[in-house]
């Protein structure tokens, strides 16, 4: 299934293999709309490198958080080619700052961020 321009559905599903239920199709739609603003701002490809949905048992056993955002397929890990984790992270803020992305949720690690659309400011 088709999110945006440029992602589907497929690409969110558990790392375990399980797909995002379809209760949480709202949620997924909504990150990759969030998504694709950020790609279109780099105008390069975002990877879904890590996790976008988890299965509670899938999120245990990489060390999720007990509430993570990735339960409720609220939340995707992402990098690029040619962009640091820290210069990425740095778009984002840019685009939640500017309305063009949803506040939420933000972490950058190594090789990688997570978003997530949780409504509500948050960063690691």
């Amino acid at each position: 299934m088709k999110l945006t321009k440029n992602f589907n559905l497929a690409e969110f599903h558990c790392k375990d293999g399980t797909p995002v239920p379809e209760k949480y199709y709202p949620n997924v739609k909504e990150v990759a709309r969030n998504l694709q603003v950020l790609r279109d701002e780099i105008g390069e490809p975002l990877f879904i490198s890590g996790s976008g949905y988890r299965t509670a048992k899938h999120n245990r056993a990489v060390g999720g958080a007990q509430k993570s955002q990735h339960l409720t397929a609220s939340a995707a890990d992402i990098s690029t080619k040619n962009l640091t984790p820290k210069q990425l992270a740095a778009i984002v803020e840019r685009l939640i700052k500017s309305g063009r992305m949803k506040q939420g949720g933000l972490g950058v690690y190594k090789g990688f961020i997570h978003y997530d659309i949780r409504g509500v400011k948050a960063r690691w």
